[in-house]
């Protein structure tokens, strides 16, 4: 690639037999609020055959003037001149238009605002400034390129800034590095969708174009077409549609629609003609001495353009190998880019009839069709799930609606939905994800899928890392029973996996408003804030978004007893507090309990439910922290009667059977800086069942209860003000009441379907993000940290290591009950 000048616009002026326009042209680039020492106008003189060189050549050094010889047309013309320009960016201008002032300021501005913007489409109105020429771009499912909006009234409904599929050639800018990285606009299509081809190349490769309104032209609306005759236009566009679908659909979206793009076109042909068919039908009289029959050029042009498209099937071919060798994005990916794709375009009655049998019958209008999420899980997927999995669920709930969706897990799946594929993939076989990343268009995943399978770690495709789960600050408690040595390494291992995850990913997804905070310090520290990320929006939304965990917008219904009357020593006219999920710990349990013992020697009737102890993933140990809560239930005496633990994990499906029974949900834990980060996600099923709240205070959901008056926070390890919390929580009627009216209030905020909104707006248009899109990939300020994943154990590593813990953990005993496991497997 040659060196071109920084800050400098190249503008390219085809001239041909319009010289008059071109001078106009030229005087008011000339006028614009540039400065003119970055200006450089490049004019083509196109072979035009009368005196236009020597007009051109009268106006000195002020002008880049190049003699093609002969008329190359628009699409070999601006080739030509982008060869001798020397700036930065390029512009595209007609020679019949005038730019407005600020036509190139706001393009220029648009290009700084993110560097994988490579090439910027201005609006366009006519001469007058009334009607629209341009301001959206769509394209037919045949391969016509057009301007939706062309020739309406311009009233500012699209004054918005937005990612297009081309720009219109009339007025419109690119990078000089990405137009030759394009090979420029392709020679065989002469004029017409040379720009939609241009566009539709140059956004495969991951570049974006984008609309800017600001950057503004006037144009004499197709004033050079009086040079050629109806029926060398349409020549053009019918060949020109045939050579764009041919290069740039893949190999699927092709294989349907060119049957049926040939065939319609061969229907334009014959409809334009007025033809009939039905004088060549053996079973009608006719004149069979006649050997010829009247045919229109506008037939004809139609039957060449086919028949050209035959011609030239071994430059289309070698150029597709091309494209499809180079994409980065997929048709699905770009259909929302495509618009209006069903457009007729022609009101010709005969037409239209076999436009209707066409897409009718070929199903023509599935271009693009939905985009492929893969959703990767490491926890058992089944009727007992734990949060990850449940997350992992309901996003594939929600993304099925708008595209075909794979839920993947490394452990069990025992059911099935009818919206969305589940499959399993196996941790101790890499290769099992390669099939699931080369269907996928975006993969998200959260926990160690990127260190398990390398070809997550290596995919090109856009990656959506869920990072709501801060699992080195999980570690600080987590591991602490390890000793310090291999407490340590814990932290470490899992604080080198996030990094190499916040290098490798597109989007991220935090739990809080703190969290994203936090993510937006670490990722800093490994170099993803960035003036490429920086760029494209000054919040970093593009980059990381919040996506708490939700409930559901369906209101939980009771299908049967669950704890009154059923577990024994739990009576109708109970006063229930319920524990949802596990016990870890990080949580506070003996506090809690000590709390309870203290108020039932008022109120006998308290009873503390612990829903599930036993983890439903078989490879999470009970932890200490539960032989600890078992123990002072104990001491206290009220083991059995006023606290309970649930041996069982309650099935997902069925966990509102359990919170519609109780009085109150609780979650107490400790102080520290896990918990300052922490997202509790019980919380969330006590909002979905109306329970007031007592929880401690520290984390987003203490602040949360004590602001939006939701329940009780209380300092942590505070038997006492627990014990008053209590008290005013199930025994204060008035309380109890108003805390159950701002929870109903309030857990509107967290439906799946608001909670996981940033997620599905990007999955409507998923993007590599600003440092990882092309162009940049190679001077991208990431950091150049190895986080090299870290290294699976072998085999007998792993099985010392789980000898060692669960000889520990749960003596002989424990280790013969794995191994007698490990043989029945």
């Amino acid at each position: 690639m040659k060196k071109r000048r920084s800050g400098v616009v190249s503008v390219v002026l085809v001239n041909f037999r319009g010289t008059d326009d071109t001078i106009t042209c030229i005087e008011g680039l000339r006028a614009l609020n540039w400065p003119q020492d970055k200006l450089e106008i490049v004019v083509v003189e196109n072979g035009s055959g009368d005196d236009s060189l020597e007009r051109l050549k009268a106006l000195g050094d002020t002008i880049t003037l190049i003699d093609s010889g002969a008329n190359l047309g628009f699409t070999g013309g601006c080739n030509l001149g982008v060869e001798k320009s020397s700036g930065e960016f390029v512009a595209f201008l007609n020679n019949d238009a005038r730019p407005h002032q600020d036509w190139i300021l706001e393009a220029v501005r648009t290009f700084d605002s993110g560097q994988d913007i490579g090439a910027v489409a201005s609006k366009v109105l006519d001469w007058e400034g009334v009607n629209i020429d341009y301001a959206a771009a769509s394209i037919t499912w045949y391969g016509m390129g057009y301007k939706p909006q062309a020739g309406s009234p311009d009233n500012g409904s699209l004054d918005d800034e937005r990612d297009v599929l081309f720009g219109t050639g009339a007025a419109m800018f690119m990078r000089g590095t990405v137009f030759e990285e394009l090979g420029g606009f392709d020679d065989n299509f002469f004029m017409f969708y040379d720009d939609v081809d241009l566009g539709w190349r140059m956004n495969l490769l991951g570049y974006r174009f984008r609309y800017q309104p600001k950057s503004l032209a006037y144009h004499k609306h197709h004033a050079s077409m009086n040079k050629f005759g109806n029926f060398r236009e349409t020549y053009l566009l019918e060949r020109n549609a045939l050579f764009t679908l041919y290069k740039n659909l893949d190999d699927e979206s092709l294989a349907r629609v060119l049957p049926g793009a040939l065939s319609l076109a061969l229907r334009r042909a014959v409809a334009r003609g007025e033809l009939d068919s039905e004088s060549l039908d053996l079973r009608n009289p006719g004149d069979d001495s006649q050997e010829t029959m009247p045919v229109s050029k506008q037939t004809m042009a139609g039957i060449f353009a086919m028949d050209q498209f035959v011609e030239k099937l071994p430059e289309m071919q070698a150029a597709r190998e091309q494209v499809q060798a180079t994409r980065t994005r997929s048709d699905r990916q770009l259909s929302p880019l495509f618009g209006k794709t069903d457009e007729p375009a022609y009101p010709i009655e005969n037409y239209l009839r076999g436009y209707d049998k066409i897409v009718s019958t070929l199903g023509q209008l599935d271009v693009g069709g939905r985009r492929r999420v893969l959703i990767i899980t490491g926890d058992t997927i089944g009727l007992k799930m734990a949060g990850p999995a449940i997350r992992a669920w309901n996003m594939a709930n929600l993304l099925s609606k708008e595209h075909d969706v794979r839920l993947v897990t490394m452990g069990n799946a025992t059911i099935t939905d009818p919206n969305f594929t589940i499959a399993t993939v196996d941790r101790h076989r890499p290769k099992s994800i390669v099939q699931h990343e080369q269907w996928a268009d975006v993969i998200i995943f959260q926990g160690h899928a990127s260190v398990v399978f390398p070809a997550i770690a290596t995919s090109q495709k856009v990656l959506v890392v869920d990072v709501y789960d801060p699992m080195h600050l999980e570690q600080l408690e987590q591991a602490r029973e390890l000793g310090m040595n291999r407490w340590n390494k814990q932290i470490k291992d899992a604080t080198e996996l996030l990094n190499s995850q916040l290098v490798l990913g597109d989007f991220f997804l935090a739990a809080s408003e703190r969290q994203r905070h936090f993510w937006l310090g670490q990722l800093s520290a490994v170099g993803r804030v960035n003036a490429f990320t920086y760029s494209r929006d000054g919040d970093l939304g593009s980059l990381i978004a919040i996506a708490p965990f939700g409930l559901s917008s369906d209101a939980p219904v009771k299908t049967k007893p669950a704890m009154r009357g059923v577990v024994p020593g739990i009576g109708e006219d109970d006063k229930i507090i319920i524990w949802a999920g596990g016990i870890y710990n990080w949580f506070d349990p003996e506090t809690l309990i000590r709390a309870v013992a203290k108020v039932s020697k008022k109120h006998d009737n308290l009873k503390l439910f612990f829903m599930g102890v036993k983890h439903p993933n078989p490879d999470v140990p009970e932890m200490e922290v539960v032989s600890r809560a078992r123990a002072v239930a104990e001491a206290e005496g009220i083991t059995g009667t006023n606290v309970f633990f649930n041996e069982v994990w309650v099935d997902y499906n069925e966990r509102q059977n359990y919170l519609l029974e109780a009085d109150a949900g609780v979650s107490t834990h400790f102080q520290h800086v896990e918990t300052t980060f922490s997202f509790r996600t019980r919380i969330l099923d006590y909002l979905w069942a109306g329970l007031p709240i007592i929880t401690t205070e520290g984390d987003s959901f203490g602040d949360l209860v004590s602001q939006q008056k939701l329940g009780v926070s209380v300092p942590e390890r505070d038997v006492d003000a627990l014990a008053e919390a209590i008290e005013k929580t199930l025994f204060d009627e008035k309380f109890q009441a108003a805390a159950r009216k701002n929870v109903a209030r309030v857990r509107k905020d967290f439906f799946w379907e608001k909670a996981m909104a940033p997620l599905i707006e990007f999955c409507r248009n998923p993007v590599h993000s600003a440092d990882k899109a092309p162009g940049v990939k190679s001077s991208a300020a990431v950091a150049q940290v190895s986080f090299a994943p870290a290294r699976r154990p072998g085999k007998l590593a792993q099985d010392i290591r789980a000898t060692v813990f669960y000889l520990k953990e749960g003596g002989v005993r424990a280790v013969a009950s794995r191994v007698k496991k490990r043989l029945t497997r």
